[in-house]
């Protein structure tokens, strides 16, 4: 179950580090690319800002994005800003963000994000904390996922390995980093997603490795080249 009020702290924390970190950045360092295809450091800002406020939209319930196409244009729109005026979009949105947070609310609710999913108004904050740890990454500036929050990295495998349970492309998958094992894919089998050791036995395959390099596969920012597979290939995962 989530803790909105733990997750919005989390929220907050993870945003700090990034402002941190993006302050010590120049003006041409935001227009270099960041790890993702097509992508600069300015896109990724620009998104982690639009991304804060789409979710108060969520939270407010209005839709996530007036649209698809309006939501990749206000990214281009903004991804070629200076660094100041990115780091005060950043700040001002993460703290519309927290305002929203704090509301009285009932936290139990449904609410849609894109594309018809759906979660619980506690799941937000947990969502936007995924959004900054993962982003802060994709710049590429000294924050890999090896420096990741440990709880964070548990609960994003575990909430990645849910979201591909049962699909009809992934095999009945273990994935396991030697202490803790979560099912995945086709087939849940005995376990399920964020169960401890021993979930997924009867799997046709298993992937195994250390916690950052899981979750690097499992989120699509590594290949997966230093994990452990046995029973077959690495699964192809689909795209988030």
């Amino acid at each position: 179950m989530n803790d909105h009020v733990r997750d919005l702290a989390s929220v907050r924390d993870a945003t700090e580090r990034l402002l941190i970190a993006v302050a010590k950045r120049d003006n041409v360092s935001v227009t270099g690319p960041s790890r993702l295809p097509g992508w600069s450091r300015g896109h990724v800002l620009a998104h982690l800002a639009r991304n804060a406020d789409a979710l108060v939209n969520v939270l407010e319930g209005r839709p996530m994005y007036v649209s698809g196409e309006a939501r990749d244009a206000d990214i281009e729109r903004d991804a070629p800003r200076p660094l100041e005026t990115h780091l005060t979009d950043l700040r001002e949105s993460a703290a519309r963000f927290q305002e929203a947070g704090a509301a009285p609310a009932d936290w139990s609710r449904t609410v849609e994000l894109r594309n018809g999913v759906t979660d619980s108004a506690s799941g937000v904050p947990f969502r936007r904390w995924i959004e900054v740890e993962l982003h802060h990454v994709d710049l590429g500036i000294g924050y890999d996922l090896e420096h990741l929050p440990e709880e964070f990295v548990e609960r994003e495998i575990s909430f990645l390995t849910g979201r591909f349970t049962g699909h009809p492309e992934v095999p009945h998958t273990r994935v396991t980093d030697g202490t803790r094992a979560w099912s995945t894919g086709r087939s849940s089998g005995d376990g399920g997603p964020g169960r401890a050791v021993g979930a997924g036995e009867g799997a046709d395959v298993t992937v195994s490795g250390s916690a950052p390099a899981l979750l690097g596969w499992l989120a699509g920012r590594r290949d997966g080249s230093a994990l452990s597979i046995d029973g077959g290939l690495l699964p192809v995962l689909p795209p988030l």
